[in-house]
C-alpha cells in the first residue's frame, strides 16, 4: 500500500463558526478547516487511488467486486488540493470572461460543475470521479449521456446502482429533478461514513469568510448572498444519505 503526503499549504486560521444554527455550534471534531479546504497535510493512499485510508480500502474492494462482474473501475480524478481546484476554477473564469461574459456570470456557468476552490469535496480524500476502464471512449469521459442508455458506461452505472452502497459509496449528484446547484453526475461517489462528518464540520465554519480571505480569480465577486445561495444550493442539496 502506497503512501503520499500532501505539503501543508498556510491558510487562514482562527475563523468564526458561520450561519448555520442549533446544536451542531457545540459539537467536537477532528477536521480541521485547512484540512477540509485542500490546505493540510493528509495521508493518501493506494497508486492512482489516493483517498483516506479508509475510503481506500472500500473502493479496492468495491473495485475487485465489480472486476468480477466484468467492470473495470477506473478513477478519473480523486483527491484535489485546493491549488489544484483554484487551477480548474481559474482556468474556466479566464475563458468565460475572456468570451465576453460577466465576472458572477462566469462563475455562476463555472458552478454548474465545477466548485469554488476550497469547498470541493474532493478535498477530503473521500470523494472519486469513476468509469468503467474497458470501453473505448472518444473525447471527455465525464458526460452524463455516456452513462445513460447505449452510452458506453451503462453497464457500469447500473452496477454501481445496484452495488456502490455495499461499500458505502454513494452518488452525491443525483438526477433528481427538483435538486439544485451543480449538475447530475453520474460519475461521482463519495465514501459516506467518513465524508457525512467532514460536511457536518465544513458547515459550521464562516466559509464567506475563508473564501474572501483567498486570492483567486473571482474571489472579489463572492457576495454573502452568493456564498449563501451556493452553500445550499451546491455543497448541500446533495444525495440525502450523504447529509
Amino acid at each position: 500500500m502506497e503512501r503520499r503526503l500532501f505539503i501543508k499549504r498556510s491558510g487562514v486560521g482562527g475563523l468564526a463558526m458561520t450561519i448555520i444554527p442549533g446544536t451542531l455550534l457545540q459539537q467536537k471534531t477532528r477536521y480541521s478547516i485547512e484540512e477540509l479546504m485542500g490546505k493540510a497535510e493528509i495521508d493518501l493512499y493506494g497508486e492512482d487511488i489516493n483517498l483516506r485510508e479508509e475510503a481506500h480500502d472500500a473502493f479496492v474492494e468495491m473495485r475487485k467486486a465489480a472486476l468480477a462482474d466484468g467492470i473495470d473501475i477506473k478513477i478519473v480524478s480523486s483527491y484535489r488540493s485546493f491549488d489544484r481546484q483554484a487551477v480548474i476554477f481559474e482556468r474556466k473564469y479566464l475563458k468565460y470572461t475572456d468570451d465576453g461574459m460577466e465576472p458572477l456570470d462566469a462563475i455562476e456557468k463555472i458552478i454548474e460543475y465545477s466548485t469554488i476552490p476550497g469547498t470541493s469535496r474532493h478535498h477530503w480524500g473521500t470523494d472519486v470521479d469513476l468509469i468503467d476502464g474497458s470501453p473505448k471512449v472518444d473525447g471527455d469521459v465525464l458526460v452524463a449521456s455516456k452513462f445513460g442508455p447505449e452510452g458506453p458506461f451503462e453497464k457500469f452505472k447500473l452496477w454501481m446502482d445496484e452495488n456502490s452502497e455495499k461499500f458505502n459509496y454513494y452518488l452525491v449528484y443525483t438526477n433528481n429533478p427538483k435538486r439544485r446547484g451543480f449538475k447530475y453526475e453520474p460519475w461521482h461517489y463519495s465514501y459516506a461514513p467518513l465524508s457525512k462528518p467532514m460536511l457536518k464540520t465544513f458547515r459550521l465554519k464562516n466559509i464567506l469568510k475563508q473564501l474572501k480571505a483567498e486570492d483567486f480569480l473571482g474571489s472579489d465577486e463572492l457576495t454573502t448572498e452568493f456564498v449563501k445561495t451556493y452553500i445550499e444550493d451546491n455543497i448541500l442539496d446533495i444525495n440525502p444519505e450523504l447529509l
